[in-house]
């Protein structure tokens, strides 16, 4: 691994360190969040076209058998063109298996999670001053390798796929929760709406 041994630790380096790692942050994610879409949009295509294949397999029998039992050629080519859209179906889900590469992209995003959560904690870190800039950069390092390799084995994502993570990010703000939405989740001495009471309530009585 690369040392930084030469880098000197100053408000303006950590500065331009601070700006890459959130620059890195806000890329994974999105790239996250669009995994995990293009998941979705793949399940649902699958469910579809199960749907449809099911549909197809009742009309191609109905057709057959009312052609045995004398339909009429009406009915033998129903049959005969439903059965060729059946087949069709059958053929795509063979050559490309939706499953398994919604499956891809579900553990895509699960590894892009944990590398998110990293860059997260290297930028309170940072902040906080409590490590070296050297040891940052080098954990730094450590995660642009964990990245390229995630990038390697994924999936390419779709254009569907980054407007659906776009809307969920910015619109529906899957990322951001008020104060009020983390304190349901921890227990009473944790909670941020009560060390907010308590100063509130020393400054009354100063």
């Amino acid at each position: 691994m690369e040392t930084h041994s030469q880098t000197e630790d100053t408000p303006d380096s950590r500065a331009i360190l601070e700006g890459q790692l959130r620059e890195c942050f806000g890329r994974v994610v999105y790239t996250h969040k669009t995994h995990e879409k293009c998941a979705d949009i793949l399940l649902l295509r699958l469910s579809r076209i199960k749907l449809w294949q099911i549909i197809l397999s009742a009309i191609t029998t109905a057709g057959f058998i009312g052609a045995v039992f004398g339909a009429g050629q009406i009915g033998a080519l129903i049959g005969v063109l439903v059965s060729t859209a059946l087949l069709a179906f059958n053929a795509y889900t063979k050559n490309y298996d939706l499953g398994e590469l919604a499956q891809k992209h579900r553990q895509a995003g699960a590894d892009l999670w944990i590398i998110r959560e990293k860059y997260l904690s290297l930028i309170t870190d940072l902040k906080m001053r409590e490590k070296p800039i050297e040891s940052l950069q080098g954990e730094r390092d450590s995660l642009l390798n964990e990245l390229h390799a995630v990038y390697a084995g994924a999936p390419s994502t779709k254009y569907e796929a980054y407007r659906k993570a776009q809307e969920a990010l910015q619109r529906l703000e899957d990322m951001t929760f008020s104060d009020e939405e983390i304190d349901a989740f921890l227990p009473k001495e944790l909670k941020k709406a009560n060390k907010a009471n308590a100063v509130d309530a020393r400054t009354s009585r100063g």
